[in-house]
Formats: C-alpha cells, structure tokens, sequence
C-alpha cells in the first residue's frame, strides 16, 4: 500500500483516485476550486464516444483549417497568444497531420476507448451511481458533403460496428434531423451502444463515493505549488496549505499539469482548445433528437442529458482564455437553431466555454516520467469523459507495479 497524492478535482482526477484507491493505496486529492469538476468537466459535451475517436491531427485538416478560418462562424479560430509554446504545438501538430500517423493514433485510441467502457461497466457496478442521466442511443454522425461522407461510407465494413445511413435512413433514425429542412444531408454513420451522461454529475457523485472509501485519505483546497525532490525522485507535493509527503504524485489537473511538471524540468505538449456548449432547457413542446448526433463539418455535437439538450461545439486555439466570445456564441446559436430548430428553448440556454488540454497527437499522456514518483495522466483533449475510466484503471496498475492492460505506445510522455 502506498501513499499517493492526485493533483486534479475533475473526472480524469476523481476517476484516477477512486482507481487508486480500489487498487489498495492510500489517497489523497488536491483540487484548488471549492468544488469539483468545475473546468473542462463542467458542461462539456456529455458523450462517450467509445469508437468515434479520430483525433483531429489528419493528412486533410490543414487545408479544411483554411477554409474554417475565413469563416466567421466556422469551427476553428486561431488567435496568437505571443508564447512560442503555442507555435511549438501548432508545429508538432502539424507534423502528426499525416494519414499514416493518424491511423496509428486511432488504433491506439480505439483500443483505450473499448477498455474504458469496459472499465465505466466495471465502476457502474461498484459504485451504482444513479443520477447521471445515463443513456446508450448510439451516435449518429451526419454528412453534408456528399464527397466526404461517400469516402468514409466507403470505410465502413459490413458486420461492423458502424453502419453507414443514407439521407432517408438517417431521418427515419432521427425524425427530428427534418424539423429545420434537410436538404444538407448527405448521409450519416452510425454507432450502437454509444452513450452519453452527464459528466459533472459523474464526478460529484463519484466524489462522495471516494469520500466514503476506507482507503480515502480526505481532500485538500489548495493550490500546488511544486515539488520536493530526493535525487530523481519526488517525495512531496508542495501546496498553499503546506506540503503533502508522499511515495508517488498524479498529475491529472489538465492545462496546470503543465506548469507543474515545468518546475521539475518536463514539458507537457498541452495547449488548451477552447470549446464552446449551450445547456438549453427541454420540456413537452420540444423534440429534441433522441440519438446523440455529430455534425462533422460543423463539429458541433447534440445530446439530450435529462431535461436538457446539450450542445458542445468549436475549437479555437486563443490561450488561457475561458471568457465566452459573443460573436462565436451567437454563430453557435445559429448553426443549432437551423439544424434543430424545435429540439430545445434556445432563449434560455446557458452558455460556457471551458479549456480542454490536448496533445498535437490528440492521445494523452499516461504512466510514468522520467521522475521517479511522478505520474502522468492528462492530455485527453475532448475526449476526457470517454478514456477517463480506462486511463485510470492504466496508472492505477502502472502505480501498482502491474503491466499496463493494454500497449502503452504513443500514450506516454516520450511519444508525444
């Protein structure tokens, strides 16, 4: 039994104590916000995606990124920030635009997507939490170019998990797809047994869980502040409140694992990608689609969660910024409103904007530094919710001295 400290009050940190502490240590977490999961687990987009998981980095993005960012109201913004961290990213990022590499990453992501959902069966079972708005519809992936859906129809292998849907297969999937005229549609794939829920809720509760734990040391309010080092090995976490000993440390705290891991000489390739979701109220004169749906050209993602349609969109690499832009706000409003016109009220959707940290390879970072004592796991961009039941269950046996369950390569920090 070892004494452990994780850094991180949001799923991936909530989720990777209670692997810790189901694994026989002794934990404690550290989390700055009174709260927990009020970052990017706040009012994220709510699906798990367990086989939609391609990673942004393609051999085709650059180019579709130019069109994106002569458009206003389009997907992607970029704004310098003045740090060459970000152009070192942007550079890395470019350089994993490749269809070999992507493919690779994929494999990869695919093979942690279908141990996490083994490992969320696993916690639904220990822990039976009951008000998270759990939902398997599947997902549906639309089209509007009939060029680009026909190329990834054609991918699609029979007996598979993925169907590809034509135009009129995908309206009698979804009905409400009709409400605003679907004359876009090209066609759409998809997915049985995805799901969604609602991921603050997730974490909150699964936060009481671990509070009631034997193995539950107790959490701390404060802000890490750095480390204690022994030679290579670090043997404290240093806080506001204090110092915390400790025979090993998680850094699960997304975008300020990074700066963490700087004051002992790492560098994490995190950068933030500023998402946006609306939270709009559902009662009995709406039809809110009933599948969780992708607009892939859009990227903008539609989910019910309880009384409440969720949807998350948008990508814009502009810093440390969470203030939510008006003009991207209103441009959000507008594409949801044109494609699902009767599926919420709109008027009093509450917006949010929240930092997702990524990798340019779009995998996280799992496992061991070079520092002994020192834990990774971070990096999950928009897919935290998804891998953070598997990624957990990875560093807890890693921090056990278990092999991994599945290959680590290109989850680690040295393939990033």
């Amino acid at each position: 039994m070892k004494q452990l400290v994780v850094i991180g009050g949001g799923v991936v940190g909530v989720t990777t104590a209670w692997a810790l502490v189901e694994a026989g240590h002794r934990v404690t977490l550290v989390e700055r916000d009174v709260e927990l999961a009020t970052g990017a687990s706040r009012a994220n987009g709510g699906q798990l995606s367990y086989r939609y998981v391609s990673p942004l980095a393609d051999a085709g993005v650059p180019l579709k990124a130019i069109r994106w960012l002569l458009d206003p109201g389009g997907p992607l913004r970029f704004k310098p920030d003045g740090t060459t961290a970000q152009w070192r990213w942007l550079a890395s990022f470019l350089a994993h635009c490749r269809g070999p590499v992507n493919r690779r990453t994929t494999e990869r992501l695919l093979e942690l997507g279908a141990f996490s959902q083994q490992c969320f069966g696993d916690l639904l079972r220990q822990t039976s939490l009951d008000t998270i708005e759990l939902r398997s519809p599947g997902k549906l992936v639309v089209y509007r170019k009939p060029d680009e859906f026909g190329r990834v129809a054609s991918r699609t292998l029979v007996g598979g998990p993925e169907r590809a849907l034509t135009r009129e297969e995908c309206l009698a999937l979804e009905p409400a797809l009709g409400d605003g005229g679907a004359e876009w549609l090209a066609g759409g794939i998809f997915t049985a047994g995805e799901a969604v829920a609602d991921c603050h809720a997730l974490s909150v509760q699964l936060g009481e869980r671990l509070a009631a734990h034997p193995n539950f040391q107790g959490r701390l309010t404060a802000h890490a502040t750095g480390f204690v080092r022994e030679g290579d090995r670090v043997v404290a976490l240093r806080t506001d409140q204090g110092e915390l000993g400790a025979d090993g440390i998680v850094l699960a705290a997304g975008l300020q694992s990074a700066g963490l891991a700087e004051l002992v000489g790492l560098r994490l390739p995190l950068y933030p990608l500023k998402g946006y979701s609306l939270s709009a109220p559902i009662n009995g004169v709406h039809r809110p689609p009933t599948v969780s749906v992708t607009d892939f050209e859009r990227k903008t993602l539609y989910a019910r969660i309880g009384d409440q349609l969720r949807v998350a969109a948008m990508v814009d690499l502009v810093g440390d910024d969470t203030r939510i832009d008006p003009k991207r706000l209103a441009a959000l409003q507008r594409n949801v409103r044109e494609t699902f016109p009767k599926a919420a009220d709109y008027d009093r959707a509450v917006p949010w904007a929240g930092l997702r940290p990524a990798t340019p390879s779009g995998a996280p970072m799992l496992g061991e530094t070079p520092l002994r004592g020192l834990w990774l796991n971070v990096g999950h961009g928009a897919l935290g919710f998804t891998f953070s039941f598997g990624s957990a269950r990875i560093v807890a046996d890693l921090v056990s001295g278990k092999p991994s369950p599945i290959a680590l390569d290109g989850l680690q920090l040295r393939a990033a």
